[in-house]
């Protein structure tokens, strides 16, 4: 117990010891206001996102992959890369399938790619469309419509097209496993097509129970009938899983996705057909602060997220 209030007190990164304070009392309590809470962590890690060195990192903004408004992607890489073959990472930010933005207030989801840039990856931050408007299976078939655009173009920004990685976090983590291993999804990357994913918070199965927060959402995007939601969740469809995979969950998570998260991880290990699959906990953090903390100067889940990324 003592070990555990010391770590407790101990600031991760460039967090004050007040901040950390506030974060770790918001924890136990995450699930009582997800909305107030992400947004008090969003405004904590902001200002730290925005003080990191991100010199010589070009971006190129709204880009398109599709015809759709959302359908745009940001690439960050730099200019010496030119001709060379690097790691690329698409990145696909949350918003409980009915909101959320590639650049939420010009920090967060930016901190994620730069990050990667930094590490030497071309980093490819990707929008797409939103429920109703774009309902099951519209999330995944933008996720591989973002993945045929960066297998044409990334060369030129000094990606390799043969190693991509897919990294989502909460919706966009449903739509990542959903591209990848649904088989009512069309045009699914065939073996060897993705170098690896990893599913960050994930929500890797559709429930409408009375403490999921985010139950409207779940409705707008996989529809008003319960009786489809198990065919249409990612976690039906582990054992189809055919990539590297590494599952990625906070300590205090919106209800059910940790728990969805191990066991979909179980199922995949299950399967035997990953060579490399992998499930990271992450003490003290919450859903949000699981990746508002890239490029904060806290080094916790990233450099595992390489290690995975050399492996595979």
């Amino acid at each position: 117990m003592n070990n555990d209030t010391n770590q407790s007190r101990t600031p991760f990164g460039s967090l004050t010891a007040q901040q950390q304070t506030l974060l770790d009392g918001v924890g136990p309590v995450w699930a009582q206001d997800i909305n107030k809470h992400r947004d008090l962590v969003v405004q904590t890690y902001s200002p730290l996102v925005q003080q990191a060195d991100n010199q010589g990192i070009e971006v190129q903004r709204d880009l398109p992959y599709g015809h759709a408004p959302r359908q745009v992607l940001d690439v960050y890489s730099r200019a010496q890369w030119t001709g060379q073959r690097r790691d690329v990472l698409l990145f696909f930010h949350g918003g409980a399938f009915i909101r959320g933005n590639k650049s939420a207030n010009g920090a967060i989801y930016d901190n994620v790619a730069y990050w990667f840039a930094r590490q030497g990856c071309v980093a490819v931050n990707v929008e797409y469309r939103l429920a109703p408007e774009a309902p099951y299976p519209a999330g995944a078939d933008d996720v591989i419509a973002a993945l045929r655009w960066a297998q044409q173009h990334i060369a030129r920004f000094g990606g390799d097209a043969g190693r991509i990685f897919l990294m989502g976090h909460s919706a966009g983590g449903s739509h990542v496993a959903s591209a990848l291993l649904d088989p009512a999804v069309a045009g699914r990357p065939l073996e060897g097509e993705v170098a690896g994913a990893m599913l960050v918070s994930a929500r890797l199965r559709a429930d409408v129970l009375p403490d999921n927060p985010n139950a409207n959402g779940v409705r707008a995007y996989f529809g008003d009938d319960p009786a489809l939601y198990a065919q249409r969740s990612p976690a039906s469809h582990a054992g189809a899983v055919n990539v590297a995979l590494l599952v990625a969950i906070a300590q205090y998570e919106n209800p059910h996705l940790d728990r969805y998260g191990e066991e979909f991880h179980a199922a995949v290990l299950a399967s035997g057909r990953s060579a490399l699959t992998r499930l990271v906990r992450m003490p003290r953090h919450n859903h949000t602060s699981i990746v508002a903390h890239f490029n904060s100067g806290e080094e916790t889940l990233g450099p595992q997220l390489l290690q995975f990324m050399r492996d595979a």
